[in-house]
């Protein structure tokens, strides 16, 4: 599973947010490593330079194998906090996605 991180110009993504935002995802999506191809996690800055309480916005894009990808999305005080929020859904919508698949079955 390759895990790629991208953010807009207002946030700096150093070494230690690039291994932040690896880790959060491989511990909450990492059982379904065998199925996803590719997680994609666009950090952003909703209110530029002024302050917020949910000004910082995590986009966590998953592509399963041979499905579409699905995408969802957090926004919280913190970058780190947004990161979690965002896995924690998408953990939450592989779960419903790949349950329902393997009901069928």
């Amino acid at each position: 599973m390759q895990i790629l991180v991208n953010s807009d110009k207002n946030i700096t993504v150093d070494t230690q947010v690039t291994k932040f935002v690896e880790e959060e995802v491989q511990r909450t999506l990492g059982r379904f490593e065998s199925q996803l191809t590719r997680v994609e996690v666009h950090l952003s800055d909703v209110n530029s330079h002024k302050p917020g309480l949910k000004d910082k916005r995590c986009m966590v894009e998953v592509r399963p194998a041979g499905r579409k990808p699905t995408s969802t999305t957090d926004q919280a005080a913190t970058v780190e906090a947004a990161v979690r929020g965002a896995a924690s859904k998408m953990k939450n919508s592989l779960e419903t996605t790949f349950g329902r698949a393997a009901n069928r079955r």
